[in-house]
């Protein structure tokens, strides 16, 4: 579908459709016929391709038929295209975290990333599970840089119209980017890994605001994009380039205070319902993918709906903990999907980032007064930002403490809550000590992968006396040889 085909496609009609799939869930709610079982958690993790040299390969085509032996995109874990023609995606499936659930998580994921690094070597690239591609240059940028599935190309097309004019990034941190781009294409240097809890809609919003008031430690301790277009930027540059990167707003918009795709948030929730309504309230649709199925008389027939429309314009409304309708085996049910984090370093890394995102929001979800009760919705905000632009040094507001370092926060007060939160779940104390003592050693040398990447490149630049690319590509490919390794990072040598 082109771009001139998109600006006639029937807007009033799919509003209507997306309206019927919101009625549709508030009946399910009101109903209770939505999951409650026991939580049920998933991963998705997003990888980059790269280049003998450094540079990113727009090869994920390649990639993926050497994976996709039996010529079905969900051969392997659900191995898929993304964004960019050098990104892809994989999918775990879901499954409980009791036990030595997340040992499993990283059994997992270092088995699939040794069959992607295969299929790699067969195409001639490497893999990179990285926030922020370093060694892609705006020289790079243009519509050949995304994938050629149609969604994405429509995607593309439907931001761009909506828009009126290019894209600017415009990134002031330890350097700066102001860069203008005719396609979405700089959206693609971000990869990130998504964390899903299953929840029940009675405790939805408990866990969203728990997740919501986590977010700036989460980024914090797993910072790992600091470079784009060559120029190192914040610890966590990945956040302010998916608002920008994304951002459908007309310049009277931005100036009138309209909410940017990729968003945060303005306030504590009270019921899932509220997320979908202001997905309708402030984002127009992006991808007009229609069903046959009618929501309402599937759901007054006492059957389940899938609510595409509702699912699809969710899917481009870029929250950092995102609400979820799915339908499972035939069960509807609503999940908190957390996508603070960046991809990698290493699996023990991701698995060490899950172990503190659902200790810490299980504990916090529970607790006898909720955060929410504790914080302004602000603070919660600035704490997500500021981790953003200082990663592991920065500091965060929390209640009965003020500012402090996160660093010391995590130490003092948020790894005991974590553990508790983990042992409520009924994960075992082998796999507890395992992956927050992950996050530990961040905090007490103060290294993630930000901080890695950054003194890296210093070490080309100043000992090698190499020029920036060449000390990024130098980085990109060390980088990749130690994230297959499977060591943590903060053992890293630089």
């Amino acid at each position: 579908m082109t771009g001139s085909a998109l600006r006639h496609w029937d807007h009033p009609a799919y509003t209507a459709r997306l309206q019927a799939g919101r009625t549709a869930l508030a009946q399910l709610l009101t109903d209770r016929r939505l999951d409650r079982d026991r939580p049920m958690t998933g991963l998705e993790l997003e990888l980059d391709l790269v280049e003998p040299n450094g540079d990113p390969a727009f090869a994920n085509d390649s990639v993926l038929e050497h994976l996709h032996t039996s010529g079905e995109e969900d051969a392997l874990y659900g191995a898929q295209h993304e964004l960019g023609a050098f990104n892809i995606e994989l999918n775990l499936p879901p499954r409980l975290l009791d036990g030595a659930g997340i040992s499993w998580y990283e059994s997992d994921l270092a088995a699939v990333l040794s069959e992607v690094r295969e299929a790699g070597d067969k195409a001639g690239v490497q893999v990179c599970p990285i926030g922020t591609m370093p060694t892609l240059y705006t020289d790079h940028m243009g519509v050949d840089a995304l994938s050629r599935t149609k969604r994405y190309r429509i995607l593309n097309d439907e931001i761009m119209s909506q828009r009126g004019e290019d894209l600017r990034i415009d990134i002031r941190g330890a350097e700066s980017v102001d860069y203008t781009s005719s396609t979405i294409a700089p959206e693609a240097a971000n990869t990130s890994v998504q964390f899903h809890l299953q929840v029940s809609p009675e405790d939805f919003a408990r866990y969203w605001n728990a997740a919501q008031a986590i977010a700036g430690v989460q980024v914090a301790t797993g910072a790992n994009s600091p470079y784009l277009f060559g120029r190192q930027l914040w610890a966590e540059t990945r956040v302010i380039l998916f608002e920008q990167g994304t951002d459908t707003r007309r310049a009277n918009q931005r100036k009138a205070g309209a909410k940017p795709r990729a968003w945060f948030g303005e306030r504590w929730i009270d019921g899932v319902l509220e997320l979908f309504d202001e997905n309708y309230r402030h984002f127009a649709p992006l991808l007009p993918l229609c069903d046959e199925e009618d929501p309402l008389a599937v759901t007054a027939a006492g059957g389940v709906p899938s609510l595409r429309e509702l699912r699809y314009h969710n899917g481009t409304v870029y929250r950092w903990n995102r609400p979820v309708y799915d339908v499972c085996s035939g069960r509807p049910h609503v999940r908190v999907e957390n996508r603070v984090v960046a991809a990698g370093p290493t699996a023990v890394d991701i698995c060490a980032n899950m172990a503190l995102f659902y200790g810490l929001v299980v504990h916090y979800a529970n607790a006898p007064v909720p955060l929410s009760e504790r914080m302004d919705f602000d603070r919660a905000a600035a704490n997500f930002r500021s981790a953003a632009r200082h990663g592991i040094q920065a500091d965060q507001w929390w209640p009965g403490r003020g500012l402090v370092p996160v660093r010391a926060l995590v130490l003092e007060e948020l790894l005991p809550a974590a553990a508790e939160g983990l042992a409520a779940m009924g994960v075992v104390s082998r796999d507890i000590g395992r992956y927050l003592g992950v996050i530990e050693a961040r905090c007490r040398r103060g290294v993630n992968g930000s901080t890695w990447q950054v003194a890296r490149v210093q070490v080309a630049e100043h000992r090698q006396r190499l020029e920036r690319r060449d000390a990024l590509r130098a980085m990109v490919l060390d980088y990749a040889a130690r994230s297959a390794d499977g060591r943590p990072v903060h053992d890293w040598e630089v």
